[in-house]
Formats: C-alpha cells, structure tokens, sequence
C-alpha cells in the first residue's frame, strides 16, 4: 500500500529519499513525507498533502540537511489525506521518528493505553501509536548500545496486524532500525551507505544488493554494517542476494506511461517466463519444485486463490489445467475462500497467484491452508516476497519489475506458469500424448513473436478509444476462455479509464443482460475460439440487431465478422487454449489509449494501489 524509503551514509539524504519515492509514489500517493537526522542530531520533518510534487517544492525552498533519514508515500487507511496524517509520525519530543506500511489492529486499545499514561495523539492514523510505545519502553530500558532497538522489540511485540517500519531516533542518531510483519521490507546494501525500501526499485539506481528482510526479523542499520536479529534478540545470519535488473527497468524508458512501457514488454516477458522451461523436445522444467509425478497423480482437487488480475489467470488456469491435465480445479477470490471455511485434504493443491507475493487475503489463505497441512505452490513476481517464502513451491514469473497500478506483464506471465503447471500436470497423469504436448508448447514458443505482431496493429485500437471515449457504459462478451479474457478486459478499463465496464459469458445474453443493449451501446466481443466462434456470431447478431456498436476481437482469417461489427482487431493463430496470452493484450490497449482520451492518470488511478496489503 504505502511506499517506505530509508538512507544512511555520508550523502545528503534528502535526494535519495525523494528519488526514492518518486519510485514509489504507484505504491501510495495521498501525502508524503520526510524525517532527517540534522547534523545537530536534532529531528526535521517536511510533510505535505497530495502527489509527491507538493513535497518537492516544499523542499525547494526549506531544504532539510542530513545523512540520515526516512520517507513515506501514503495511502490511506486510517484518517483521511492530510499533513496531520501524514507519515512520518513521531513521539512528542520528536526524538523518534517512524514510517509504516501496514495496519495495527489493536491501535485503539494501544492508543488509550498510552494516553492513561500521559501520551497525547495529534493524528487520526494507527501508526502514531508506535513511535510514542517505542518511547514509552526507551525511557524504562537501561543504557545500553542497544537501547533503542530492545525498545523498538518490546513495542513491536504488543503490535497486532500487519507492518513494516522504518525508524530513526536522535537518541541513537547513527541507525536506522527495520522491522517487518506481512508487509514488504527491503535492504539495500552499499559501500559506506545503506538503505530500506517496500520495493527494490526505489534504490535500484544506488544499489544492486539487496536483503530480503524475513516477517518478524529486525535490523539495526549502519551506514558500514547491517545486523539482524530475531524476535529472540538473537543475531542471524541473512544472504545478500544480487538484483541482476536493469536500472532502467524501473524507469519510462522513453514511453509516456509506465503501463505503455509493461504492454509492450510483455514479448520479452513472455519469453523469459519459458525461458529453460518449455523447451522443444525435452521435458517441462519446474525450476526445482518439489512436486513429484507421484504427487501429482494424487491430487484430487486443485484450488487456485488471488486477487483481481491474478485472479482471471486464475479462472484460465481453470480451463487449461481440466482441459489439459483433467483435474477439477476451482478458482476463488481470497478475500472469500479465507473465510468460507473451504474443503481440503491431503490430495488438494492450493495455487496461490499474486504479482506482489505481499497481497494480504492471498498470504492469509495459504497460511490456512498450510495449517490444514495442503501443499501450497506460489506464482509470484517477486523474489523474496512473503508468498515466495511461505509457500511450499513458487513458480516465479520472470515479469521484472511492474510500476503501473494496473497489471499487465504480470497477468500474461502469470498465465505462461498455468500453461507450464498443466502441462507438466498432464504429462505426470498421462492426460496427453509426447506428441499433443510437443504440439502446445511449439505454440508456445511462438507466442512472443506473435505479442510483437499484435502490438504493431495498435492504430485500430486507438482509433476505436478516440470514437468510443466518452462512453459511460461498455460491455465484454465471450464463451469459454474468451470469458475469462473478457473479465480481464472490462477490468483493466473500468480500474484505468473509470468507464463502467462489465463482462458476460455469451450464453447468458438472453437470460437478462440483453435487456441492457440500446442503440449505441459498445460492446466488446472476443471470439478467439474455434468451437464456439458461430455462437458467438450469433451473439453479435443479437446485439446489433438491438442497435450495439461491435469491436470485434478474434483469430486471423475469421473476416465474416467485418460484416457484423464495427470494427474488427484481428490476433494471430495459435492453438485456442494460448488465444488469451494474445488476446488480452487489445484489452489492455484498449483500455489504455480509452483513459489517455480520457485524460486520466494512467500509471495511478483513483482510489488504487498497486499492492493490497491490508484487508
């Protein structure tokens, strides 16, 4: 949700934590604020309301000096946008500053604690509480070089919920300390300089070392040394792992929109997500996975559970993983299966999918799951992240970093592992032949090739986006897996463009969705599949009998459909079960150059983040 950014070192820190925010501003962008260890030792603080520019130029004028700081983008869960609300929060004396990303459950409970102790609150956010419990166990705990961080210890202990901070103090004017619960933290490690992060972009262009920190681990950062300790005090022993990114992976790259950029992308993320796992002639590789052709055998019942986009990976993993693989598999959103009180046993899988690998209903369900002793498998984007750790097995898509709110890489990659898991899955329950899997994944291989092909034909859409903006209502038909893409579609253009958009399943026109088709009504049809194209003909006929405007979207050679639709988006051939890697990405164009029209802010839509890590 919100954005964290720390820095120690001998540099001003005021440049790299705006840097870094700015990084971060797609995680949190109501208000944003710094907090600097003057050279004095004493505690400046500027904070300011709305995007990070208002900051900035704030800063322009009262610039805050220092070698030690941290900052914050905030998104809002507790007290509306305001400077007063804004991070970083500090105790009275303002001796100890903290940033958070997270929310403390019981922060009422602590916050009248603290006040019957003579603690005044000033805002209306949970995060206050800490800073002034940290204070509260630093004025009890005895002299001693590590004061602070048993402080920070015992406050932490009495937390309920979900957090990741980032705290400095003019008592102890030397460190940064770190802590993590279910939210994410990271650690870049430099040369004489060292620095905290939600996400490894906001200081990729500083370092390229990084330490995952793990849930309930704490640091004690030094501008020469990092330390970790466990909830026991006790020091442990954390990897460097090293960020092989290019630096300007995180950066426009020249496009206008970061969500421009990842669409088009999405060739070469395509093609690095099979990279040495679907390979002509050879075995499917799992990258090590611990799931037997035994195990396999035995499962009865897969669950996939995520979220929004993942969410309709999930829903094509569905159709592919019972086509392929003849496994009944059932798709939930998280926030519903952690408390419908799901079925499971030892011959259920439970996939979970999250681009982030920190989304809070999906970290909750695979922990229910475990404690239920299923077998969880992860598909994430994020080394490291809480999903990848937890999980028994993670299948990483090799999307790279994913700065726009809206998922775009994230989901075709995420669809790749489905493609990768059934095929596997089928081979291991000998649901296909050598020769039908040889034959899926040659048009497999081909489907970074064919993304380029249809990203070159992006004038159709645009045009179709320029006549079409200022619609207030579009609607998304498809039969079977077009279904599955039809809600991806509508989803991307209500999140980016704020149009109302819904998808329906084709069949279900005359059982009360026609009742919505007027003259002029804009429907999006897809028919990408061969069985059921002729249906879908006769659903466009339907619709534009009633007087609907068609954008058709299906498979090169299908040129009857001019005859119906208004305009027709044409995607290479390759086998049905892959059309949605190809089809999605018109969905995602469209929904694109409709919000651009629009004059919306693209890379940050109202109201959203780009990672839920909160209930």
């Amino acid at each position: 949700m919100c954005g964290i950014v720390g820095y120690i070192g001998d540099e001003d820190a005021q440049p790299v934590l705006l840097s870094g925010l700015k990084r971060l501003e797609y995680r949190g962008y109501d208000s944003a604020g710094i907090a600097v260890l003057n050279r004095k030792g004493n505690m400046d603080l500027a904070k300011s309301k709305g995007r990070l520019i208002n900051l900035q130029k704030k800063l322009q004028s009262s610039p805050l000096e220092g070698c030690i700081g941290i900052g914050h983008t905030r998104w809002a869960t507790h007290g509306a946008p305001s400077e007063l609300n804004c991070h970083p929060h500090t105790n009275a004396k303002k001796t100890i500053a903290v940033v958070h990303n997270g929310i403390i459950e019981n922060y009422i409970h602590l916050r009248e604690w603290l006040t019957s102790r003579g603690y005044k609150f000033y805002s209306e956010t949970d995060t206050e509480v800490i800073p002034n419990l940290i204070d509260y166990y630093y004025e009890r705990e005895a002299e001693s070089e590590n004061r602070l961080l048993n402080a920070v210890m015992k406050a932490v202990a009495r937390l309920d919920g979900s957090y990741a901070l980032g705290i400095v103090s003019s008592c102890e004017p030397d460190k940064i300390i770190a802590v993590r619960k279910d939210s994410p933290l990271v650690i870049g490690v430099g040369k004489n300089e060292n620095y905290i992060a939600s996400d490894v972009p906001a200081v990729l262009n500083y370092t390229r070392d990084f330490i995952y920190l793990e849930d309930k681990k704490f640091a004690v950062i030094q501008k020469n040394s990092v330390e970790v300790y466990n909830m026991d005090g006790e020091k442990v022993e954390t990897p460097v792992k090293h960020v092989t990114w290019d630096a300007n992976a995180a950066e426009k790259g020249g496009y206008e929109h970061f969500m421009l950029k990842e669409i088009c992308e999405q060739p070469a993320a395509i093609k690095a997500t099979m990279t040495s796992r679907v390979m002509k002639g050879k075995p499917i590789q799992l990258d090590g996975i611990d799931l037997s052709e035994d195990e396999v055998r035995n499962i009865e019942h897969i669950y996939i559970v995520a979220c929004g986009t993942a969410y309709h990976a999930g829903i094509v993993g569905k159709y592919v993983i019972e086509k392929l693989a003849r496994i009944p598999v059932e798709v939930d959103i998280a926030s519903e299966f952690r408390y419908r009180d799901p079925i499971m046993d030892k011959k259920t899988l439970l996939i979970v999918v999250s681009q982030s690998g920190e989304t809070a209903d999906t970290l909750a369900a695979l922990r229910e799951a475990k404690k239920q002793g299923v077998k969880v498998l992860a598909i994430t984007n994020v080394v490291g992240s809480s999903v990848a750790r937890e999980a028994d097995d993670v299948l990483y898509t090799w999307a790279g970093p994913e700065i726009a709110v809206a998922s775009t890489k994230a989901y075709t990659t995420q669809l790749i592992t489905m493609y990768i898991l059934a095929l596997y899955f089928a081979k291991a329950r000998r649901t296909m032949t050598d020769e039908e899997i040889e034959a899926v994944k040659s048009d497999m291989l081909t489907l970074p090739d064919k993304a380029a092909e249809v990203l070159k034909n992006r004038e159709v859409l645009q045009k179709f986006a320029s006549n079409n903006y200022a619609q207030k209502d579009m609607f998304f038909l498809g039969r079977g897996i077009d279904y599955a893409v039809a809600m991806e579609g509508a989803l991307k253009l209500k999140e980016i463009s704020y149009i109302h958009a819904e998808a329906y399943a084709g069949g279900e026109l005359k059982h009360g969705t026609i009742a919505l088709i007027e003259n002029g009504t804009v429907i999006i049809a897809l028919a990408t599949q061969k069985n059921l194209y002729e249906k879908m003909v006769s659903n466009i006929r339907e619709v534009t009998t009633r007087g609907a405007k068609v954008f058709a979207l299906t498979t090169e050679g299908n040129k009857g459909i001019e005859d119906l639709a208004e305009t027709a988006f044409y995607i290479p051939k390759v086998q049905d079960i892959l059309e949605p890697v190809l089809a999605v990405i018109p969905m995602q164009l469209l929904a694109y150059y409709t919000a651009v029209r629009r004059g919306c802010d693209v890379d940050k839509p109202r109201n959203l983040a780009k990672s839920v890590t909160v209930e």
